[in-house]
């Protein structure tokens, strides 16, 4: 099983203390941009440091993993990431093939800065991935409480108003659905350079 857990604006001894309660011996940290300019706590060294202090291991895979892909190929002609181009990259499976890799000796938490695992790439890419690996998938939420990914998508599906109630749907279909538009939603856009 892996976690996850968005970072927020948490003091820095309540993001451990959503940690250490779940046995978390590694955080992948998934960010693109390992840094906070408003939350300096999370910046990559700082982060690392305070870890290392209560036996956590840190790692950083924002460049395998991170929603803000160097590769101009998983950019649509709006310059919006195409998390399903993302997905399909070698980086990005090289990535998914570390944290498989890790699980044998580390209970891993990826990390991003989201609080809501909904409004983040760590749930709508890298999770989607992981769990079509079967692998599972349990999300530490802002108050230090689980929610299984299932529920998670289940979720969204509801926000995003999707139902069974089409005869031809299944919900299977409709996670999918779900997924591929929050992915649209909250995708990374480059801004173009003049603006």
């Amino acid at each position: 099983m892996i976690h996850t857990v968005g970072h927020s604006n948490h003091p820095i001894e309540r993001f451990l203390g959503l940690l250490q309660p779940h046995g978390i011996t590694a955080v992948a940290d998934v960010r693109s941009t390992p840094y906070s300019r408003f939350n300096p706590q999370y910046r990559r060294e700082k982060l690392q440091a305070a870890l290392a202090e209560v036996g956590i291991q840190y790692v950083f895979l924002g460049e395998e993993l991170g929603a803000r892909s160097q590769d101009p190929t998983c950019y649509d002609p709006d310059g919006r990431v195409s998390y399903t181009r993302l997905a399909k990259t070698a980086l990005f499976l090289k990535g998914i093939e570390r944290l498989k890799a890790g699980m044998a000796a580390h209970r891993i938490s990826l990390m991003c800065a989201e609080r809501e695992p909904l409004e983040c790439h760590r749930t709508i890419l890298v999770s989607r991935e992981l769990v079509r690996d079967g692998v599972p998938v349990t999300h530490i939420l802002g108050d230090g409480s689980l929610e299984t990914h299932e529920h998670a998508m289940q979720r969204l599906a509801a926000s995003l108003k999707l139902t069974d109630a089409d005869l031809f749907s299944n919900p299977a279909d409709l996670v999918e659905q779900a997924y591929d538009l929050q992915a649209a939603r909250i995708a990374y856009v480059k801004k173009e350079s003049g603006r």
